[in-house]
């Protein structure tokens, strides 16, 4: 659409122009709690998405420091988990780093074990740094290492340790609080035992579900999330090396592929889904748009996006977000080796609502005027 067409002066929009009548009107419906709908329909119903969200770039050097300290000065059993949220400064209000996701730095010390809750809330685990990290989701044990992938689908009762002896371990949750309060639908209950009794067999969604092949009597899994709860690194950077010498991959996003439900193929949860992208060494993608917000983690190499017209460079580690309707594109500075992308997502909340769309940035060869 051009600019005219977005005049909120033309016939079919709210351009009541006030008087001292309508002054003492609205009054008087404030006054029964009610009001006038032409005062905000132009505000409420946008010409397109209207995000409080903004870009921004959490630098994992900068925060590392901080997380790592958190140790020393709050117990675990005390704040239930010791997590550094990511804020972004449009969502404040409700502590969410794009639109209506959240997202931390959790740390676990040498040796740690956290008590066992579960909340309507869904959560996903991307682990930064550390080898001795666990969790136990409704009895399963999980283990996992860097840059693997977890999921802690709602409902379901979790806790989480460290075996290490001797160092810490730092993932990142992602997780749909912001969603749940807004839909007024949170609950939280703490274990009645404080903690949970894990079956013999750890990883045994891996164990059964990893491959590529079903096992028999999967059909029989009538959950609304993936049955399998972790995904291994290693798998999933070949599988995006393979993909990479069958398929150019998609002019906005490279070699990308999403973590799925390997009953359904759907995605590994109801609100959330995730994705590990591949950009090719030198590789710049083009500009393109979508309802959705997404949080992504850089989980091999270094690089540079830009985001509603502004660059953030960005290396291993570090954080980024794209809220809705931003123009988006990025591009791999390394020119021989290959950089990933970690991202989760709200896209199954709007596909479910009918409300996905997407568009290419038409100009300039694809590519968005930096500010």
């Amino acid at each position: 659409m051009t600019t005219d067409q977005h005049d909120d002066t033309m016939l079919g929009r709210a351009r009541v122009s006030d008087t001292p009548e309508l002054t003492a009107y609205y009054q008087e419906l404030a006054g029964r709690q009610a009001g006038a709908l032409w005062t905000v329909a132009n505000e409420i119903e946008p010409w397109y998405p209207q995000p409080k969200s903004v870009p921004v770039l959490w630098r994992y050097e900068e925060l590392r420091p901080l997380v790592h300290k958190a140790l020393d000065l709050v117990k675990a059993d005390d704040a239930g988990r010791r997590v550094v949220m990511l804020v972004n400064p449009g969502r404040r209000d409700v502590s969410a780093a794009a639109g209506l996701l959240y997202t931390g730095l959790q740390i676990m010390g040498p040796g740690e074990a956290m008590t066992a809750h579960r909340h309507q809330a869904a959560a996903l685990r991307f682990v930064v740094e550390g080898s001795g990290a666990w969790t136990i989701v409704d009895g399963q044990k999980l283990k996992v290492g860097a840059r693997d992938f977890a999921i802690t689908p709602n409902g379901t009762w979790h806790e989480h340790g460290n075996e290490s002896a001797t160092e810490p371990c730092i993932w990142q949750d992602g997780l749909d609080i912001p969603l749940v309060n807004a839909l007024d639908a949170g609950f939280y209950e703490v274990h009645p035992d404080l903690y949970q009794q894990p079956g013999e067999v750890i990883n045994s969604s891996v164990l059964s579900y990893g491959g590529n092949l079903l096992p028999y009597g999967a059909e029989k899994w009538t959950r609304p999330y993936s049955p399998l709860l972790a995904y291994p690194w290693e798998p999933t950077y070949q599988a995006l090396r393979d993909l990479a010498k069958a398929t150019a991959g998609s002019p906005y996003d490279g070699v990308i592929m999403e973590y799925t439900n390997p009953v359904t193929g759907g995605s590994v949860m109801p609100t959330m889904s995730a994705h590990m992208q591949l950009l090719r060494p030198g590789q710049a993608t083009a500009a393109h748009r979508h309802t959705g917000s997404v949080v992504y983690t850089v989980a091999k190499g270094f690089g540079v996006s830009v985001i509603a017209g502004q660059r953030f460079e960005w290396k291993q580690g570090d954080i980024f977000c794209v809220p809705s309707w931003a123009w988006h594109e990025h591009e791999n500075l390394d020119q021989s080796e290959d950089a990933c992308l970690f991202s989760f997502n709200d896209f199954p909340v709007m596909r479910s609502l009918g409300f996905a769309r997407e568009a290419a940035f038409a100009d300039n060869s694809g590519h968005q005027p930096v500010i």
